[in-house]
């Protein structure tokens, strides 16, 4: 059994993987959920099934939240809890895309203490901890150096630059990429492919707690979109007010912009 935490999960990342590799490009059955939540595929559920057995067998004690398992309050009264997306990006799974990851995170009084967000079909492994700094492939990551918004590089959906999130009915001259997991958008951010990620509906706290500690870890704030500290299995809601994470400087410019 794997004595660290971060350990724990990065081998669970990888046993889910494998599972996801098994039905990816070969049309996994799949239907909507209730109340318009989204695509769900059996092999979704086949990765939650081995996370949840995995990870609660190794750590009895840990909460235990994840998109893919019915919710209780009973977590918020573990001191440390599991977050869990078993495929972040489902859209591009079922596509056939490499673009969707594993995100597994552990929260511990409300902050993320060890993450590993793992998109099997490119091989890229990024993790952090606490202690330990970001890593891709246990290569160190460090976010870009870019001092201002004007111009930056921003991993956001196109209705979050519409004018009426922004004080002067348009954001910053930003360059606006997308991709599907938001988890590897955070991951992005710290990997220094990107200057900033952005979105701004409440958000899944599966979504983005592995990838906000990585972003921070590789020197990235790490906010909701009203720039405070994000907290995870902090409320029954497993939602936060969005999440903005940039370099500094762009982070204040995004921030300094928004309504």
């Amino acid at each position: 059994m794997p004595g660290s935490d971060l350990d724990l999960l990065t081998e669970a990342a990888q046993q889910a993987g494998e599972i996801a590799m098994r039905y990816w490009k070969r049309s996994p059955e799949a239907w909507e959920k209730e109340g318009g939540a989204g695509p769900v595929t059996v092999a979704d559920l086949a990765v939650n099934d081995m996370l949840v057995s995995e990870l609660r067998r190794a750590r009895p004690d840990y909460g235990w939240l994840s998109e893919e398992t019915p919710d209780t309050t009973d977590r918020l009264a573990a001191e440390r809890c599991f977050i869990i997306d078993p495929i972040d990006g489902t859209r591009a799974f079922m596509d056939g895309t490499p673009d969707f990851a594993h995100s597994l995170a552990i929260a511990e009084r409300g902050e993320v203490i060890a993450a590993v967000v793992f998109l099997p079909a490119q091989n890229r492994l990024y993790s952090a901890s606490n202690s330990i700094p970001a890593m891709l492939n246990c290569e160190p990551l460090s976010v870009t150096g870019t001092a201002s918004a004007e111009g930056a590089t921003v991993l956001t959906a196109r209705p979050n630059l519409a004018p009426e999130h922004w004080r002067d009915g348009a954001p910053p001259s930003v360059r606006r990429m997308f991709r599907s997991s938001l988890a590897w958008r955070l991951a992005l951010v710290a990997e220094g492919a990107f200057d900033a990620m952005l979105t701004l509906r409440p958000t899944w706290e599966w979504d983005v707690a592995a990838g906000s500690l990585i972003a921070e870890r590789a020197g990235a704030l790490v906010t909701d979109r009203a720039g405070r500290k994000l907290r995870f299995n902090n409320n029954a809601d497993p939602r936060v007010a969005g999440c903005i994470a940039a370099t500094p400087a762009v982070h204040g410019g995004l921030l300094a912009a928004l309504k």
